[in-house]
């Protein structure tokens, strides 16, 4: 029986990786949980956290933290780089996400990513061609680690030529998100510099850029103009490594829990490979039942706020537990259960209010394309370990491999 007591531990232990609902049926039990003195507060109900996503007096910035201090899981993003606007707070958040936003989507690039479904399906058409007659393949390495890599240098306007580079870099970044404390030291020395050859080269695409121009994102960054004035180029290259870091992560997982929930799922399996566009529903689903992000904990009070009779004093941690809220029986029926067909799925995967995932449509599109042609191509999918092995970062959850047994690939 899981105590009250032991629930923050509960929820960043390891063994509990590969299954955390029990640990949120439980926790929700105490929806706004305070253990430790100077501890965050946990908070698992869904109205509860789509009214704080949405609530002025929480902040993104760090600097607010006075109770406690930081905790290793909202650590900064340590790139060298000023911060990115997921960790700022209006006005100089709204600011730099507007003039991002300009060359991502409506209304200034309504179709840029719709644009790239063709190029996102040569790319994840490539990927499973690449399979060729293996009889098992790892789903992770093979294609879902490296389809949004690929996607996103695309999008910003990476060099095909570079791609190779650029994945060397991204892989021991991500490696690095991961609290583990074995391999701490040798992992963080070999992001940070990671993290330095990738500035050095953005900037020289920046560099580039700013001389000539292409239809890229990375150019419209470069010469943004308008009514919130321009990104200075710290502020270009910040931008850039939080879409390309984040957005990363969080769509490796989502097609990876999504093919895992598949094949545990085999009549939806099937129905997906006989329609594929039932992609749709079912991502949003997967999102709901399954979000790749399963916690916020990088959000402060900055007054004192009243959550169901309990005060949470100002300049206390807030950690906001998205996979809890979104298998809540207050806002979903039959919470716990895997239903495309769902009639009612607002879920809490992108998060909500002004720090809403900003990768969103690229994400969907991806996985959406992902499992639709995986569902299609792989002959007898079946799962060669369940649980697979999970990486230990509790914020990303995803599998770490997802070894599947095929009889080959049509």
């Amino acid at each position: 029986m899981t105590t009250q007591t032991s629930m923050l531990r509960q929820i960043t232990d390891f063994a509990n990786r590969a299954n955390p609902y029990p640990v949120y049926e439980e926790l929700r039990k105490t929806p706004v949980l305070h253990e430790e003195d100077d501890g965050p507060y946990l908070i698992s109900s869904y109205h509860d956290i789509e009214a704080l996503l949405h609530d002025p007096r929480i902040s993104s910035d760090e600097s607010n933290v006075t109770v406690g201090g930081r905790d290793d899981l909202s650590g900064p993003e340590a790139t060298g780089l000023p911060p990115s606007f997921i960790r700022l707070d209006p006005p100089e958040h709204d600011r730099l996400r507007r003039i991002a936003n300009s060359s991502f989507g409506p209304p200034h690039r309504p179709l840029r990513i719709e644009n790239m479904r063709g190029q996102l399906e040569e790319i994840i058409t490539g990927l499973i061609d690449g399979l060729g007659d293996a009889r098992e393949i790892d789903l992770v390495d093979q294609v879902a680690y490296p389809f949004p890599v690929t996607a996103i240098c695309r999008l910003l306007g990476v060099p095909r030529e570079d791609e190779p580079r650029f994945r060397t870099w991204v892989d021991p970044i991500v490696a690095g998100l991961d609290p583990d404390t074995r391999t701490a030291a040798d992992s963080q020395r070999t992001a940070q510099e990671a993290r330095l050859q990738l500035g050095m080269y953005l900037n020289g695409l920046v560099e580039q850029r700013a001389r000539e121009p292409r239809d890229d994102m990375l150019s419209d960054l470069v010469h943004s103009s308008g009514p919130d004035g321009s990104m200075t180029t710290m502020e270009v290259l910040s931008t850039a490594v939080l879409l390309l870091i984040a957005g990363h992560e969080t769509t490796v997982n989502l097609i990876t829990n999504g093919m895992l929930t598949l094949l545990r799922h085999p009549e939806i399996l099937e129905r997906l490979r006989n329609d594929p566009g039932l992609s749709v529903r079912i991502v949003e689903e997967l999102l709901r039942y399954e979000p790749p992000v399963q916690l916020v904990p990088q959000r402060t009070c900055i007054a004192d706020i009243e959550v169901r009779g309990v005060t949470i004093p100002k300049g206390s941690r807030i950690w906001l537990v998205l996979g809890a809220g979104n298998r809540d029986p207050e806002r979903f029926q039959d919470p716990d259960r895997f239903d495309p067909d769902r009639q009612d799925i607002q879920h809490l995967g992108f998060g909500s209010g002004i720090h809403s995932c900003f990768g969103a449509p690229l994400a969907r599109i991806e996985a959406q394309l992902a499992l639709s042609q995986l569902a299609r191509r792989l002959d007898n999918p079946r799962l060669v370990e369940d649980p697979p092995p999970y990486r230990p970062n509790a914020v990303l959850r995803g599998p770490r491999h997802l070894n599947i047994a095929i009889d080959g690939v049509k």
